[in-house]
């Protein structure tokens, strides 16, 4: 509704018809001599309005409430300019039915600004106090008749106007109120709220029709006091909502805002917020209004929230978070005397990157999903078990007896785990790990994680499928691990790397024979100290610096053998073990063959090898790779055969050469009628593919008789010859038999079927 039609409906309801108005000016006896009395004066007033709007206004600032209108931008100069005109108006116009609708206007406004009727009745008996002294003045200290007329005829149209201005201002103020108190129900009908009344000073309450029927209750069903509201809350929560409404009875606290459970009909109960203020009545006794919402919904929404937070997706175990919070309530209780031990167990589910990686990742989750329902099945009442993240979980042992307590259950768990798992009408066993902690007094969750998770480095640097518990050495070797670690990225730069060669031999020979072959394998010395490659190969492949340090090896070995067949050794062949960055770089073989051409070494005198294990998890990368290798001339062998998880479809599916048995096999070949059986099945295998034979790890006379019965002719080990540099293997060969005058032995070299 706009400003005219509101101004419209104010006037119908106040009834102004000509009529209405006739009968007004009627009862104030006003006639058209009135009105000709006050034009006769309209020539002298301008200048008293002015004074007096400017007197009126000096008073109206000395109170706050009129001050803090004033006070609005421009709200001071407007109205008076709307004074001073409706003065005029007042001595000069007719009462027709445009002066009506601009008095009627003149409510409405001072509605709409807040402009109190005391305030507005109060300037009036200003202005007729004002008049009367100017009329006064004008007739020198007393009235005359042809005065008192006019300032009677005055006071009949400030009247008419006054009650005009007076009943649209009361009825504009009734309009908005309701106004109000429909946007007021409707906001509680949209927000499908309840609302209540307390009258403290009877203990009578009301509440609404929404109220009860959120309860399902049926209209005046509750009872009249406020004790049959609180009966229905939960016990649990009327302490709290009653220390809410004394709080504010007493002014502590603005409002009253409390969330509490209250008993529905169907005896289940309800989550509702309750808001309230409490104000005195027309009699000064102290009322408590408010409302009540329904937030079940959110209640539900937020504990699930809560429960999301602290829990994990996939498993729904505990998460590192929740695991914090219970690991920091453990380490206060232990502080408390003649409390009982805790422990933790760090657990790592071995060769799960495999699973993942072969099988994919959904059964992977699968398999997680298991484990956790299985781990849960170990706890005892009381303990936890959380996922840590990717395949790590950790269980938290409280209230533990004694220390072996904790390892008996990590036996439990290993037991547990050693049982197939089904998925998808395959089994399959999924081994773990575990770092066994106790926990200490004082001690942060973090220290306590760390603990564990260095006595699971020891149990999967044991063997894994084990347990470890952690003791102080552990930690030190984790400080020497972390310090190798760094050291190890700088080692290339700082030339602290070497080269040791392993000979192969043809076992046929004499003991005197060169090498056929020699094996390079990487070296590290660092302040004095000799680093085994275990501790630092895995740090140089994860960092990417493997890639630099393989091609310094391949380049020292080509130029190392160059060297030596240019001494005479012309047939000795170079074997490097790749890594599996090396195999992902997209130029590999192209640099490869550019180191080969600068060494000026034949690529069939170059060896690269392989695990079994490189070939699976790399195998769509891989295998052009090695059709690219064998496609230069280069020789690819299959290392430590038999060890990984490899099937025989491999040896068909890549072009390899050679395949190297593991020492394993051969251990108790001689004596072992089993492991015999399946070395001589290998060999048998490998030479019906055209496949050269070179066996690891030999040891023993008996290990080498075994061999050469078996007819494998190629082999290296400790028994044959340690790993040495290349000084020693220069010296060795100039030692041994000179290239140049053996024609025979070099003869019988040219036979060995190393490359087929």
């Amino acid at each position: 509704m706009d400003k005219a039609d509101f101004l419209d409906s104010i006037i119908e309801q106040m009834g102004l018809e000509q009529r209405e108005v006739d009968e007004r000016l009627r009862f104030l006896q006003w006639g058209p001599e009135d009105q000709q009395r006050l034009t006769a004066l309209g020539g002298t007033m301008g200048d008293v309005h002015h004074d007096f709007v400017n007197s009126l206004y000096e008073v109206l600032h000395q109170f706050p409430d009129t001050n803090a209108i004033l006070d609005k931008g421009g709200v001071e100069a407007r109205l008076r300019k709307l004074q001073t005109d409706y003065y005029a108006r007042l001595i000069n116009d007719t009462i027709d039915t445009t002066y009506v609708r601009d008095r009627a206007r003149i409510g409405q406004i001072h509605e709409k600004v807040d402009v109190r009727l005391k305030w507005y009745l109060g300037a009036y008996r200003l202005y007729l106090c004002h008049m009367l002294n100017r009329l006064s003045g004008h007739s020198r200290g007393s009235l005359g008749s042809e005065d008192i007329e006019t300032y009677n005829s005055l006071l009949k149209k400030v009247f008419f106007d006054m009650t005009i201005a007076a009943e649209s201002y009361v009825l504009a103020k009734h309009r908005a109120l309701r106004q109000s108190e429909s946007r007021y129900a409707h906001a509680m009908r949209g927000a499908n709220d309840g609302l209540w009344d307390w009258d403290l000073a009877s203990d009578t309450m009301y509440v609404s029709e929404r109220w009860e029927a959120m309860l399902g209750m049926s209209c005046g069903q509750l009872g009249t006091s406020a004790r049959d509201w609180l009966r229905r809350v939960h016990p649990e929560d009327r302490l709290a909502l009653k220390k809410s409404v004394v709080d504010h009875i007493r002014g502590r606290t603005e409002l009253i805002r409390c969330q509490y459970r209250i008993l529905h009909q169907s005896g289940d109960y309800l989550w509702v917020l309750a808001r309230g203020v409490m104000e005195l009545d027309t009699e000064g006794n102290k009322r408590v209004a408010g409302s009540q919402s329904d937030i079940s919904d959110y209640i539900k929404i937020q504990q699930q929230l809560e429960r999301d937070a602290g829990h994990d997706p996939l498993t729904g175990l505990i998460n590192r978070s929740r695991l914090n919070d219970i690991l920091l309530d453990i380490s206060h209780r232990l502080q408390r005397p003649g409390a009982r031990r805790a422990a933790l167990l760090f657990i790592d589910l071995d060769r799960f990157k495999l699973i993942n990686d072969s099988m994919g990742h959904a059964l992977g989750d699968e398999v997680l999903v298991q484990v956790a329902s299985r781990l849960g099945r170990c706890l005892r009442p009381g303990d936890h078990v959380a996922r840590f993240g990717g395949d790590e979980f950790v269980m938290v042992l409280d209230d533990l007896a004694q220390p072996s307590d904790a390892e008996e259950v990590a036996g439990r768990v290993l037991r547990c785990m050693r049982e197939p798992l089904f998925l998808n009408d395959r089994s399959l066993v999924v081994n773990a790990s575990i770092g066994v902690a106790a926990m200490e007094p004082g001690q942060t969750p973090e220290n306590m994680l760390q603990a564990a998770d260095l006595a699971l480095f020891s149990a999967k640097d044991a063997g894994k499928a084990r347990f470890k518990r952690y003791n102080r050495v552990m930690q030190e070797h984790s400080r020497w691990r972390l310090d190798i670690e760094s050291a190890a990225l700088q080692a290339l730069k700082r030339d602290e790397f070497s080269i040791v060669y392993q000979p192969v031999f043809d076992l046929r020979q004499g003991p005197d024979a060169p090498p056929v072959a020699v094996e390079a394998l990487l070296r590290w010395r660092h302040n004095g100290d000799s680093i085994p490659p275990r501790a630092f190969i895995p740090v140089l492949e994860e960092s990417g610096e493997i890639i630099p340090v393989s091609y310094w090896v391949i380049e020292q070995v080509c130029h190392q053998v160059r060297s030596w067949q240019l001494d005479g050794w012309h047939h000795l062949i170079g074997s490097v073990n790749l890594s599996v960055p090396q195999l992902r770089e997209p130029d590999f073989a192209r640099r490869l063959q550019q180191i080969i051409v600068e060494a000026g070494l034949a690529p069939d005198k170059l060896v690269l090898e392989l695990t079994e294990s490189m070939l699976i998890n790399q195998s769509d990368n891989a295998l052009p790779v090695v059709r690219e290798l064998v496609a230069m001339g280069v020789q690819v062998a299959l290392d430590d055969f038999g060890t990984g998880y490899s099937s025989l479809g491999y040896l068909n599916r890549f072009p390899l050469q050679i395949i190297k048995l593991d020492r394993t096999f051969l251990k108790h070949a001689h004596q072992d009628e089993q492991q015999g059986a399946i070395c001589r099945a290998i060999i048998r295998l490998c030479d019906s593919l055209g496949l050269a034979v070179v066996a690891e790890g030999i040891e023993h006379d008996e290990q080498l008789g075994f061999l050469v019965g078996e007819q494998c002719y190629l082999g290296q080990g400790y028994l044959l010859s340690k790993p040495q540099p290349a000084a020693a293997i220069t010296q060795w060969l100039h030692n041994g038999v000179r290239g140049p005058a053996a024609r025979s032995k070099e003869a019988r070299i040219e036979t060995i079927p190393i490359q087929k």
